[in-house]
């Protein structure tokens, strides 16, 4: 697998305000405003104080003319939440299927809508065919492969990626360095922190992932049998209950919202836009949902791409019910063919 960075600027390099007006999203007194302007959720330090700006917009990866690319609109059953509970978690309900407790790390690349696709695809794999088969979707194969999914690492549209599972198939494919599956993941984590790690700094310079038709050499399979395709896709409008029915019946699913500057600095409770400027569009799993008990403030469990060491141990919760940052009005899914 061959691929090239493009100009970089890397951590120390230059200050991630854009212009002398803008508030900086990783200053101290910007994490103690949040902080003061509201008690649903806690603000922290997620990101090295000179992260570049570039690295943060880059991992917005929504493509701004997603809304264009549409699936078929699930026709689900009218609305009710009389035998859902009050809170659920997809980790528990199937224990059995690894990949849902899975944080992964899109890297320096605008891959989130890859991301959140293969990570719910690979969980649906399993939920469906009860435990029997576990595989790792490859995001390196969506994002290199799915021409039609948008721009590779300079973005892409969420509803294509399904389309793309259920036309062409996908891949299995692990993390970077992992060495699983036929296609891991080629572009390399960083330390968002800026501390002395395993890992090299972050910069706002990414990787076009090339698409090869093949697997590792050491991988078992040829890449046409590695192949898992989708046997349908959907979209399903704004509505509460009928996402979290999806959920409770078929598995996690993907979501896109509108990332504001205080998002980056989450870090637990359950997160509503409460100040900063818009960033992108991000990409995400919701998984499950649930109440906060503190604020009685109802939330999606979600998982994001930025490694465990964002957030939550990588996970995060936003407010439910009240469509926030447009989380409710963007959701895409599909089931396997098994």
């Amino acid at each position: 697998m061959r691929s090239f960075y493009y100009e970089t600027e890397f951590i120390g390099n230059e200050n991630p305000v854009q212009d002398a007006t803008d508030e900086d999203p990783l200053s101290d007194a910007f994490i103690e405003k949040i902080n003061r302007l509201q008690n649903t959720w806690k603000a922290g330090r997620n990101f090295h104080r000179k992260t570049p700006i570039g690295f943060l917009k880059r991992l917005m990866g929504v493509h701004e003319d997603s809304h264009l690319h549409q699936l078929p609109l699930l026709d689900s059953r009218p609305s009710t939440n009389s035998d859902l509970p009050e809170e659920f978690d997809a980790r528990e309900k199937w224990s059995n299927c690894p990949t849902i407790r899975e944080i992964r790390d899109q890297g320096s690349c605008g891959s989130c809508w890859a991301f959140g696709a293969v990570e719910a695809m690979s969980d649906r794999i399993c939920i469906h065919s009860n435990g029997t088969k576990n595989v790792r979707l490859s995001a390196e194969d969506l994002v290199s492969c799915c021409y039609f999914c948008g721009f590779n690492c300079m973005g892409g549209f969420p509803p294509m990626a399904w389309r793309h599972w259920v036309s062409s198939g996908i891949v299995s494919g692990g993390a970077y360095g992992s060495n699983q599956g036929c296609r891991p993941y080629e572009v390399e984590p960083c330390e968002h922190d800026g501390t002395i790690g395993p890992r090299p700094a972050c910069h706002s310079g990414f990787k076009y992932l090339r698409c090869s038709k093949k697997c590792e050499s050491n991988y078992k399979n040829s890449y046409e049998k590695d192949l898992s395709f989708g046997a349908k896709a959907y979209w399903l409008k704004v509505d509460e209950e009928a996402i979290r029915r999806e959920i409770y019946d078929n598995g996690p699913l993907e979501a896109a919202f509108s990332v504001y500057a205080d998002f980056l600095n989450y870090k637990s409770g359950v997160y509503q836009h409460v100040t900063g400027s818009m960033m992108g569009g991000h990409a995400v799993r919701i998984l499950g949902w649930g109440v906060d008990k503190k604020t009685s403030t109802p939330y999606w469990l979600v998982a994001n791409s930025w490694n465990t060491d964002w957030g939550d141990n990588g996970f995060f919760k936003i407010k439910r019910g009240s469509n926030e940052c447009g989380i409710e009005g963007h959701i895409n899914a599909g089931l396997p063919k098994i």
